[in-house]
């Protein structure tokens, strides 16, 4: 994390008064705040699998999931901020390409697994978002969308599923044509509107 970004922050939990407090968070969003379209990418059903096979079954195929995704993110311009465990962290400057990245990623997997057995197939759901962020230097970022599109691509979309909030679905060109299922699901115990994308029509 970056020093200024730590300095900040232990300045903020020091202040003894909310204007101060509201200054620094003022200066923290000037200093580090972004727009940025947020993608989170999480493996499908590793618990069990984990399980059944073995840790290093498991992080054999976090390591390909890894080596298939990072080329396709950054291809299309994207940022890998990080891979946390069977997860995958990323940002892009708009919402187009964080799509086509999601697409891309569930093609490449769904070719791969033609040629594996069952039990290392890759499946992936992914949740993306959009909006303010603070970029706080190697390896990490937060803010609203990165949590909401983690719940989206870790706790609601199904294997194969690219679930996209409704801020960020709003960003995509019309005259792409991208389509979607409305959903409404609970995170956080705040309901929120989203789609999941139908990108059957599309190539990746």
């Amino acid at each position: 994390m970056d020093p200024r970004f730590q300095e900040l922050l232990l300045m903020y939990a020091q202040a003894d008064n909310k204007t101060l407090q509201q200054e620094i968070e003022n200066t923290l969003w000037a200093e580090f705040g972004t727009t940025r379209a947020v993608l989170v990418m999480d493996m499908s059903g590793f618990s069990r699998l984990t399980q059944k096979y073995g840790i290093v079954h498991y992080l054999s195929m976090v390591k390909r999931m890894q080596l298939t995704s990072q080329p396709i993110i950054e291809g299309l311009d994207g940022r890998v901020v990080k891979f946390e465990a069977d997860n995958c962290f990323a940002w892009f400057s708009t919402v187009l390409p964080a799509i086509r990245a999601a697409i891309r990623l569930n093609t490449a997997f769904d070719a791969i697994n033609r040629f594996t057995e069952d039990p290392f197939d890759i499946r992936v759901s992914i949740g993306i978002d959009y909006g303010d962020v603070l970029l706080t230097g190697e390896p990490d970022y937060f803010g609203d969308v990165v949590n909401t599109a983690s719940k989206l691509g870790e706790d609601v979309a199904g294997p194969g599923e690219i679930l996209v909030s409704e801020r960020a679905f709003q960003q995509i060109p019309p005259q792409t044509g991208y389509t979607g299922k409305t959903i409404t699901p609970l995170l956080a115990g705040v309901r929120i509107k989203a789609y999941s994308l139908d990108f059957s029509n599309h190539a990746p």
